[in-house]
């Protein structure tokens, strides 16, 4: 399944199924085919997901695709604000316009 993140701020924003409900689950949204974040949950969820990017920072966890004894797979390393990065800016967006942000909708 493909998400599609739009508001009237920004342009859209498509993620894929599993990256795309990771960042859903960071900020304490139901993956699911419709949904919203209302403008007083924006900065919430920006906040809840650069939390999750530094936490994944000062751990040291080891991105998509690289092993935990630093061998890199045949897939180049993700890391989570890599992933995240596209969605945080449209949720900054939307946030400076007062707009939702919806999914599936």
């Amino acid at each position: 399944m493909l998400y599609e993140f739009k508001s009237k701020a920004a342009g859209s924003v498509v993620m894929t199924g599993p990256v795309a409900e990771r960042l859903l689950a960071i900020v304490g949204k139901a993956p699911g085919r419709k949904g919203v974040f209302t403008v007083e949950q924006l900065a919430p969820a920006i906040a809840a997901l650069q939390s999750a990017i530094e936490r994944e920072k000062s751990e040291g966890a080891a991105p998509e695709g690289e092993a935990e004894d630093g061998r890199r797979d045949a897939v180049p390393a993700v890391t989570l604000a890599q992933r995240a990065w596209p969605l945080m800016e449209l949720l900054r967006a939307a946030g400076r316009a007062e707009q939702v942000v919806t999914w599936g909708v």
